[in-house]
């Protein structure tokens, strides 16, 4: 059963920074954010391959950063300047091919 666990969510003022991060049980190709705020559709934040290709929403360009420590099977999202819009619940996703995993999500609000 694989497990993908994220932390580092919580309260921060428009401006602020925060890192997320996923924990996960296996090792996979890619690695992934989405997010969901209220009322909305769960949307793709950005994404890293094992050797280090990123891809970014348009949302996040210029204020977000992805990373992974493969040796940890772990992926990070360094978000700054953050905005009241970026509140949601943030999910990693995981996957090889077909294989696809999601965690629990961690709530992020951004707040004053």
């Amino acid at each position: 059963q694989v497990q993908l666990v994220e932390s580092g969510g919580g309260l921060v003022q428009p401006g602020g920074s925060l890192r997320l991060s996923c924990a996960s049980s296996g090792s996979f190709y890619g690695m992934a954010w989405y997010r969901q705020a209220p009322g909305k559709q769960r949307e793709f934040v950005a994404t890293i391959t094992s050797a280090g290709r990123t891809n970014y929403a348009d949302s996040a360009k210029g204020r977000f950063t992805i990373s992974r420590d493969n040796a940890k099977n772990t992926v990070y999202l360094q978000m700054n300047s953050l905005k009241p819009e970026d509140t949601a619940v943030y999910y990693c996703n995981s996957w090889n091919g077909p294989l696809n995993y999601w965690g629990q999500g961690t709530q992020v609000t951004v707040s004053s």
